[in-house]
């Protein structure tokens, strides 16, 4: 079907519903006047569907009237009628059912205008006050949650200024370099306040422009957060500072606006006006908040579970696992709160290693805990992690959160088992054959399995990856020695697995102990993952 033709359909099916052809945008959307009406409700308002040609984007649906009844400030309604009734990227548009796929948004639209009609919130749409409130870029790195007076550096980037919140100047500087930022002497005069009541624009005027219209706004969302705001404005004025930022932390997001106050000579000023609070007529520039504190950037992704924030981490070998498991332990969190990541290795990166390791050519005959140190620390400037390049049974590791093996060398695990019994806990990661299988036990207490004990049950025939014995293949030749081949995917697989277990770990999930995952599909599972005991073979458990 040609565009024109589908359009066309779009449009008669529309108009079998009320909506009638008007002409187009500035950009060339097809608009279309009806009434929208509520479900179970009486009567229609009157509405403006705009109508991409492609049908690639949603349709923009916008209140021509908005409802008297409706309150100042509600939700997924803006000030020009715009209704959110979809958040984009939650549906996959079917461009070739452009019929159905209009009628449809149009019936979610009837939806949520229902919704607003009756005081209801819709969850899918919970972040739509970003649509509103555009503004300044501010970024935000703060692990405290302290309020009043805050520390705002001023950054120079392609000779534009970007403000940066912070309660550590040195962790904020550090990422600040990484960015290639020049930090000035200048800052501007930043308070935080707190609400209980999430933002929503108001539906008469919007955006807010002065300081008065800011007041009015809380006033409907928080009465006692107003007071706060206005108070700090006022504070702001007696200081004698040329400016005020505002950051709000409620329970959706943190946004802000800044105040830039009129400076006039005294003479200037009228006897009227020294009696009155002049601060009303101020202008306001809405913010948008940018939150770059670790925290946020680790829980972001999982927001209803733990991360390795604050925890004293260890992780035993930074090679073809390593490399790419501490990679994903710092975006889970790892060094940050007040927490540690120590890497130990003593070995280099050599011109082999390449192939299948998450650093590359640039660190070639490098310490491998240094250079992967340094790698993490450019991708996450606030975290803490130290780098031991020693062989680990003359490292000083101190007192254990986790610790984790990823050698991939069985003898040196069993030593790790020795030397770090329960109550330590321990995670060991490997790769089973030329990467037929990834597999990781995770023992906590003395009850469980260690990794010694699961190699007196594989030599019984017990607890292995696969039914068939494993592939024996070995490649190399020369100075470079044997090796076991296979690819960098199979060291992701791995290193996945054991960033897996690592947050059930922090999450209180120990179960299952041993995980599989298979990688071979020509070969079978021998064993599902389950919760070995310790093995009575076992001398390291059995002291």
């Amino acid at each position: 079907m040609s565009s024109a033709a589908a359009v066309a359909d779009v449009i008669e099916a529309f108009k079998q519903r009320g909506f009638g052809f008007v002409g187009k945008t500035d950009d060339g959307w097809f608009r279309l006047h009806g009434r929208l009406t509520p479900l179970q409700a009486d009567k229609g308002y009157p509405c403006e569907v705009q109508l991409d040609p492609a049908f690639f984007d949603l349709p923009r649906i916008r209140l021509l009237e908005i409802p008297p009844e409706l309150p100042t400030a509600v939700p997924h309604l803006g000030a020009d009628g715009g209704l959110c009734y979809l958040a984009k990227g939650t549906v996959v548009l079917d461009i070739y059912d452009p019929v159905g796929q209009s009628l449809a948004c149009l019936q979610r639209a009837a939806v949520v205008f229902g919704q607003i009609m009756q005081g209801e919130m819709v969850e899918d749409l919970a972040e739509e006050f970003f649509a509103y409130w555009h503004g300044w870029h501010c970024f935000v790195d703060m692990q405290r949650e302290d309020l009043g007076r805050q520390k705002c550096l001023v950054a120079q980037a392609n000779d534009y200024p970007l403000w940066f919140i912070t309660d550590n100047e040195d962790r904020t500087n550090e990422k600040l370099k990484s960015l290639g930022y020049q930090v000035t002497d200048r800052t501007v005069l930043t308070y935080r306040v707190k609400t209980g009541a999430q933002p929503r624009p108001l539906i008469s005027h919007w955006p807010p422009e002065t300081v008065g219209d800011i007041l009015a706004w809380q006033s409907t969302l928080d009465p006692r957060c107003r007071r706060k705001i206005h108070e700090r404005i006022k504070e702001g004025d007696r200081k004698k500072a040329n400016g005020v930022l505002i950051l709000i932390e409620s329970p959706l997001m943190t946004y802000g606006f800044a105040v830039r106050y009129d400076r006039q000579s005294p003479g200037q000023k009228s006897k009227t006006a020294d009696r009155r609070d002049s601060s009303y007529g101020l202008k306001v520039v809405p913010l948008s908040v940018v939150r770059i504190d670790d925290r946020y950037l680790a829980q972001r992704n999982i927001p209803k579970s733990k991360t390795l924030a604050g925890k004293n981490l260890a992780l035993v070998g930074c090679g073809t696992i390593g490399g790419y498991l501490s990679d994903m332990l710092i975006k889970a969190g790892a060094g940050t709160c007040g927490g540690k990541l120590t890497l130990v290795d003593f070995d280099c990166l050599l011109p082999q290693n390449i192939g299948r390791h998450r650093l590359g050519f640039p660190d070639l005959l490098s310490n491998k805990a240094e250079a992967m140190a340094k790698e993490l620390r450019r991708l996450a400037p606030g975290a803490e992690i130290r780098a031991l390049p020693v062989d680990v049974r003359q490292a000083q590791l101190g007192e254990l959160d986790l610790l984790i093996d990823a050698t991939g060398e069985e003898s040196l695990g069993h030593w790790l088992c020795g030397h770090y019994p329960p109550p330590t806990p321990m995670l060991s990661v490997w790769i089973e054959g030329p990467g037929t299988a990834v597999r990781a036990l995770l023992r906590t207490n003395a009850s469980g399995a260690c990794y010694r004990c699961l190699w007196h049950s594989n030599r019984r025939g017990e607890l292995r990856s696969t039914i068939d014995p494993l592939p024996a293949i070995l490649a190399g030749h020369g100075c470079e020695g044997l090796y076991v081949p296979f690819p960098a995917s199979v060291s992701v697989h791995a290193a996945s697995l054991g960033a897996e277990m690592t947050l059930d770990w922090v999450n209180g999930v120990y179960s299952p102990a041993l995980r599989t995952r298979l990688i071979d599909r020509a070969q079978q599972l021998a064993t599902p993952d389950c919760d070995p005991p310790r093995d009575r073979e076992c001398p390291l458990c059995n002291l």
